[in-house]
């Protein structure tokens, strides 16, 4: 489902890890943050670090939501087999979309939005898209970029806020 220009990342739906919508509509009013997930490659110990950030700012408005993806290779195409990595291995509470391309000509719409506004497609797995709670301002983090660093932990704080994502 595309965005109308100048429309929002509310606008979007994704399929479910369990099958069935997801659409981000429900998370309207919410900050995002949108990334793409692998089982099998060297960042995967991110998804700790990625529950914790959950945890500790979902009361305030936050939704971390993972997005399994084999466009690097790393990840299993069998849908329950990662529900079951994610939340045997590292207790994955937050919403988890079924496998999506991230890149290129088949990439999710959602994920052509994420990188027309943020500096590009991501690069590798454990990409970040921070979204602010309007839908529409966007920000880009690197795979390297850690889900407790300081400085995503701030702009989280910032989207939180309603102040810019700079």
């Amino acid at each position: 489902m595309a965005a109308a220009p100048g429309g929002t990342a509310f606008d979007f739906r994704l399929e479910s890890l369990e099958g069935g919508p997801l659409a981000l509509s429900d998370f309207r009013g919410r900050a995002l943050l949108v990334v793409n997930t692998a089982s099998f490659c060297g960042f995967t110990p991110q998804y700790e670090a990625l529950q914790r950030l959950h945890d500790r700012f979902e009361p305030q408005g936050l939704t971390v939501l993972g997005v399994p993806s084999n466009d690097f290779r790393q990840e299993s195409t069998d849908e329950a087999r990662i529900r079951e990595f994610c939340e045997t291995v590292y207790g994955i509470t937050f919403p988890m979309a079924g496998l999506t391309s991230v890149r290129g000509p088949r990439a999710h719409p959602l994920f052509a939005w994420l990188a027309a506004r943020a500096g590009g497609p991501p690069r590798w797995n454990f990409h970040k898209f921070l979204v602010t709670r309007d839908g529409i301002a966007v920000r880009s983090f690197t795979t390297g970029t850690a889900p407790d660093s300081p400085t995503l932990v701030g702009a989280v704080e910032a989207a939180l806020a309603g102040r810019a994502l700079a």
